[in-house]
């Protein structure tokens, strides 16, 4: 998994091979989501509502740097780590 952070217990991560809009995932224990990077909307699966809440207060402050390992993951790339939620 191309981890790009991990903060509190939260795996943030990018995949190579993704299509369709720009996201990311976000990894808690068993809960999985993936999230859209412009507009930080839950595309699909659950997390707990706190770590929903941890999620999205951490890609709003780093939307900009998300969009760039998105590029850098569509093409083929090594990804940038970002800053982890403090």
């Amino acid at each position: 998994m191309p981890e790009i952070s991990r903060f509190l217990g939260i795996v943030i991560a990018i995949y190579w091979k993704e299509h369709g809009v720009p996201h990311f995932h976000a990894k808690y224990g068993n809960h999985r989501a993936s999230f859209g990077i412009a507009d930080l909307r839950r595309l699909e699966g659950k997390l707990p509502p706190r770590v929903t809440g941890l999620v999205l207060e951490w890609a709003a402050l780093h939307q900009d740097e998300l969009m760039q390992d998105w590029a850098l993951a569509m093409a083929k790339k090594a990804l940038k780590p970002i800053a982890p939620l403090e």
